[in-house]
């Protein structure tokens, strides 16, 4: 028997019907529902191992509150509509409120997106920052890491008198989770500084992922270590940590020190967010769950590392990404040129490239499974190991066959792991 299902692509949606009887789909989708304000004013009322922000802001005071930029989908916009408000309540001036946006080594936020971001409402009447990581006039250099890594910042964070970080927890492939200290490194670290911590990921003498680094983990992640440690020369005043639905809509809140309330909301998004499986499949379908998941292949890339983990070596992995930004960034675009995973591991153990390690993971997964990629990205060359098309059903009909299956309609979103193994632990 089959059974309809629709798979979020871009802003758009992908029918599918699937038998029943040999696809298992992988999506837990909590029983929660999108908080109004009220709600989520009585969370900001019970911080985590801090004061209310009401007693941490005084009159006078500046604040930079730190959002993600258009990669991201954490409800920014009404915890800053609350924020805003509250700081404006407490004797904070309009002017002194600032927003930054931690875009990293991505590209600047545009117009519609600080629209979408922060609401219209705040967009116009709140000042706004972008983020340059080459600008080296607009970085203060706050010393080195243990491992020797240049800490610097951009100039705006050091100088307001509190800063507000407010992003939302996911999975992420090698920092082990989104959100929290990753707002300020690499969200508002200069190129360098991204660059340093980034490359704690890959261990050179075995060319291969550092011990410590993968999805969900943080204690012993020497990339997490190595950005809470950056960050503890900032100290951030207050931090919120979201967790939202398939619409980006906020149904639970962590806030409170920026550190603890952070690694809090990664237990109970990883308790919440792990899927037990029995064994691995030999086909795996994955949506990225849509804008701005699919936004381009960086992002998208991120769904085939969690679809693997459900997927038999040399099974079959089909992604649902859109990419309408294209690759994500032209550095990346051009180590994907390389014959094999090896080649880029070789060149970056001798010269570190952020661009090459995430070009470096996915040539990687692609000769262990065989990779096809439904999208509007149409590149100048081809991606070894990855064939790209334009509708699920051709995709399909080109996959190495198997008995089972598994459809993940969310990403990354979600950690399968073999029931086996025991549950993960951050």
């Amino acid at each position: 028997m089959n059974k309809p299902i629709s798979l979020s692509f871009g802003k758009t949606h992908i029918p599918f019907e699937y038998e029943e009887a040999r696809f298992e789909v992988l999506d837990q989708i909590p029983g929660s529902r999108a908080l109004g304000d009220r709600e989520l004013g009585e969370l900001f009322d019970s911080p985590f191992d801090s004061a209310n922000i009401e007693e941490l802001i005084g009159p006078n005071e500046t604040v930079l509150v730190v959002v993600p930029d258009g990669t991201r989908k954490v409800g920014a916009g009404q915890v800053v509509n609350l924020l805003v408000r509250r700081l404006i309540a407490a004797g904070a001036m309009p002017y002194d409120i600032g927003i930054a946006f931690a875009t990293g080594l991505h590209r600047k936020v545009n117009r519609r997106e600080r629209k979408e971001i922060l609401t219209p409402f705040i967009e116009q009447r709140i000042k706004t920052i972008d983020h340059d990581p080459s600008d080296l006039l607009g970085f203060v250099r706050l010393g080195t890491t243990s491992s020797g890594i240049p800490i610097e910042i951009n100039r705006k964070v050091l100088e307001a008198d509190h800063v507000i970080l407010v992003g939302g927890v996911s999975f992420h492939y090698f920092a082990g989770f989104t959100g929290g200290r990753k707002l300020v490194c690499p969200g508002l670290a200069s190129k360098r500084t991204i660059v340093g911590t980034h490359s704690l990921a890959f261990e050179k003498m075995k060319m291969n992922r550092a011990e410590g680094v993968r999805t969900g983990k943080l204690t012993g992640n020497p990339v997490h270590e190595s950005f809470v440690e950056v960050v503890e020369k900032v100290n951030p005043s207050f931090g919120f940590n979201t967790f939202v639905d398939q619409s980006g809509d906020i149904t639970d809140l962590v806030c409170g020190d920026w550190k603890t309330s952070h690694e809090e909301a990664c237990r109970r998004y990883l308790s919440a967010h792990q899927i037990g499986i029995n064994e691995k499949r030999g086909l795996v379908i994955a949506s990225c769950g849509g804008f701005p998941f699919d936004i381009n292949l960086i992002q998208a890339h991120k769904a085939i590392d969690a679809a693997s983990r459900a997927c038999k070596e040399g099974g079959s992995i089909v992604l649902i990404a859109e990419c309408s930004d294209g690759f994500g960034s032209t550095e990346f675009e051009k180590w994907l040129g390389r014959e094999n995973a090896d080649s880029i591991a070789n060149d970056i153990a001798e010269n570190y490239a952020v661009g090459g390690q995430t070009a470096w993971n996915l040539l990687r997964l692609s000769e262990k499974f065989d990779i096809k990629i439904v999208t509007k990205l149409r590149p100048r060359r081809p991606i070894q190991g990855v064939t790209l098309y334009e509708d699920l059903s051709g995709a399909l009909a080109d996959t190495i066959p198997s008995d089972s299956g598994y459809i993940i309609p969310h990403g990354a979103k979600f950690l399968p792991v073999q029931k086996e193994n025991g549950p993960a632990a951050v």
